[in-house]
């Protein structure tokens, strides 16, 4: 697979492999999606074994630059996300196993 993964490359398969309609499938994708979001939202980790690992890090406030005006200005602190490849899926990328 070339590109962007989309929710359809994603729903597609579950439908094939389970036998449920697109809906069903759809609504599956939805709820994870759903459960990963508030589960980052309320500052706890995701595993997901063999895969890896999300992480909401907090960032502090800083300061920065208008990239158009060059004007400095403070970047208020926000929350992002990250991700943590588990080796076995690391191996699986790099083309082992």
């Amino acid at each position: 697979m070339l590109g962007t993964l989309t929710k359809m490359d994603i729903v597609s398969p579950v439908q094939t492999g389970n036998g449920s309609t697109l809906k069903e499938s759809t609504d599956i994708d939805n709820t994870i999606l759903k459960i990963i979001k508030s589960t980052l939202a309320s500052s706890e980790d995701i595993l997901i074994s063999s895969f890896g690992k999300f992480q909401g890090k907090d960032k502090r406030e800083r300061k920065g630059r208008n990239p158009g005006s060059g004007d400095e200005m403070t970047l208020p602190a926000s929350r992002m996300v990250k991700f943590k490849c588990s080796g076995n899926c690391e191996m699986k990328v790099n083309g082992f196993k």
